[in-house]
């Protein structure tokens, strides 16, 4: 079957190669054309998208499960064209229907869905898009999450429970700029994603969370698993990460907010208040190894961490954590397994902190921790004490200037942002220190007790 060459105002379709029509049990899925050189149909139009999929793992999937030991009959559905990852509602298609190679591996069709309607008479208007949405409910219908999931690789199932899963109104009504980092529509734009989806274009009707999409690119393997932009970059417009974790890092003079998810900036730092007496030696940055070369993967060291969990009888594979929920230290049950909510330190694994090669052991980790957590709280009490003996019109969004205790203020609010100190213990001492001589300095006000001034987590630690 050749397809006849025609134009559309937006796309150019050109002739292709014959491929042999799919047997009708594959509900109209076309697979490869040539399935020894993995040319998929799609791909005989779709030039570019082909040889980007052809480096991605998606296109061995079917020969890394052979190879794996461990293939079996329920894994074939994931691992070849089925009804898994796209619309389709019959449990037989695809490979599962007619056990034919040129359905093996995850192909366009996995997430796009049947092609022969658009392969045999191209057109706009009958293009499989793919959906990017992720169901946050008990059941999975459509998209990555119906194989990235269960004990084998849960990625959905610890999505659903991170704040990654949610979609605040506010930011919806907010504008573009809440929308490019709070909904995946409005994030795909920011990213300068131009590739068509089923709910483009839908942020006001059908807002989605930051699914899986956002992050990964489906057709691209550019950067290590499939991310959209490096985790490594300390570039904060081409830090995946960064790119929204950094907005409201230095305080605004006309806003009474405070610091708004200013991870990034804290990590790489440069974040907060810098009072007028503050000085830096050697640099323009206080960095700690958390931002450093040590931790080459930054943010994706600690907030992406995977780690087996095996039954301490058999040895055998319990739950594979993905690092999904993306908890640096999350708690632990009694069996080994993450959970949500809240836990004592010592409930709490240390093990991303030890992979990195930040820290010796988890207790090492632990202690860092608890040691820091101290010395940062004596600081922010001592300067909440202090902040609240400023006279009340040094606080105002509506004068033309930047005070002492507006600045402090914001560095307090930045000391107390969740995470803040581990992000960065060197630079939070830094600027509650410098914050508390500066009042001092400025208005005369005193620190009620004794506390050391000197930086001394970052002395120590050299």
């Amino acid at each position: 079957m050749a397809l006849a060459s025609c134009t559309s105002e937006k796309v150019v379709y050109r002739s292709t190669p014959a491929f042999t029509t799919p047997p009708t049990a594959a509900a109209n899925f076309v697979g490869y054309s040539q399935p020894t050189t993995k040319q998929t149909v799609c791909g005989n139009c779709h030039v570019d998208q082909q040889a980007k999929w052809l480096q991605t793992k998606h296109s061995s999937a079917w020969a890394d499960l052979q190879a794996s030991g461990h293939a079996s009959a329920a894994c074939v559905a994931c691992h070849s064209v089925s009804k898994l990852g796209n619309a389709a509602t019959a449990d037989s298609v695809g490979y599962i229907a007619t056990s034919d190679p040129r359905y093996q591996d995850v192909q366009c069709e996995s997430c796009h869905g049947a092609g022969l309607q658009h392969v045999t008479a191209p057109a706009l208007g009958n293009r499989p898009l793919a959906s990017i949405a992720v169901d946050t409910g008990s059941a999975i219908n459509s998209g990555c999450g119906e194989c990235h999931t269960g004990t084998h690789e849960p990625f959905v199932d610890e999505w659903r429970v991170s704040k990654h899963s949610n979609v605040e109104a506010a930011a919806v009504s907010g504008g573009t700029e809440c929308q490019g980092c709070h909904t995946a529509q409005g994030a795909l734009q920011a990213f300068g994603v131009n590739t068509a989806y089923l709910e483009q274009g839908q942020v006001s009707t059908k807002p989605l969370a930051i699914v899986c999409a956002v992050c990964h690119d489906p057709h691209s393997p550019a950067n290590g698993k499939q991310l959209r932009f490096s985790v490594s970059s300390t570039d904060p417009t081409q830090n995946l990460c960064v790119r929204c974790h950094q907005r409201r890092s230095a305080p605004d003079p006309t806003s009474s907010r405070g610091p708004h998810s200013p991870e990034g900036p804290t990590l790489l730092g440069y974040a907060g208040w810098w009072p007028p007496s503050f000085q830096l030696v050697g640099g323009d940055t206080i960095v700690a190894t958390h931002g450093s070369a040590s931790n080459p993967n930054l943010c994706a060291t600690c907030h992406v961490a995977r780690f087996a969990v095996n039954d301490p009888k058999t040895g055998n594979l319990t739950f594979q954590a993905t690092g999904h929920k993306f908890v640096a230290i999350p708690c632990l049950d009694s069996n080994g397994l993450p959970t949500t909510g809240t836990c004592d330190i010592s409930q709490r694994t240390f093990a991303a902190c030890t992979g990195s090669g930040c820290h010796g052991s988890q207790d090492v980790a632990r202690s860092a921790m608890i040691t820091v957590g101290q010395r940062i709280t004596t600081l922010e009490n001592t300067l909440s004490g202090m902040i609240a003996k400023v006279p009340k019109t040094e606080f105002s969004t509506t004068d033309t200037r930047f005070t002492t205790g507006e600045g402090a203020q914001f560095n307090l609010q930045l000391a107390q942002s969740a995470g803040s100190y581990v992000h960065n213990p060197f630079l939070i001492e830094a600027l509650l220190t410098a914050s508390i001589k500066q009042i001092t300095l400025d208005y005369g006000i005193a620190p009620s007790n004794r506390v050391d001034l000197r930086n001394i987590l970052r002395s120590t630690a050299h």
